[in-house]
């Protein structure tokens, strides 16, 4: 049997305002998917980000209960050059999310920043350094 990854699942507390946030960051998401209670997101390469709501998740799994510690999952956005990292960063933390480090030029030849999702979810930012 052959497998393979075909998507990352998160948990959302308020769908409209998970997906503002990462539109912010750059993901093309239509406007009518922020009342739903389960959306997909094509991320090309064969990935999807599934966000379900809590309700959703609580429908078929009644024992569910929020992780109490971040950082077990996070996610990787890779921009097309650094100072979009920064632009990035500037809009999503302007926009009052959380900041988790400021972009700096790291040591293994990225330039990184990490934000925090609604949800608790570290989310970095990156690009090669020509």
């Amino acid at each position: 049997m052959a497998v393979r990854l075909d998507g990352f699942g998160l948990v959302v507390e308020d769908m409209a305002e998970t997906l503002a946030f990462y539109r912010l960051i750059g993901l093309d998401i239509p406007a009518a998917a922020d009342t739903e209670g389960h959306v997909e997101i094509d991320l090309g390469g064969g990935n999807r980000l599934m966000l379900d709501t809590v309700e959703i998740v609580r429908s078929f799994d009644d024992t569910w209960r929020s992780p109490q510690e971040r950082g077990r999952l996070g996610l990787a956005i890779r921009a097309g050059a650094p100072a979009e990292v920064d632009a990035t960063y500037q809009r999503v933390v302007e926009a009052g999310y959380q900041s988790h480090r400021a972009p700096w030029d790291a040591f293994w030849g990225q330039r990184y920043a990490i934000v925090v999702d609604p949800n608790g979810v570290l989310v970095d930012l990156y690009a090669p350094i020509d």
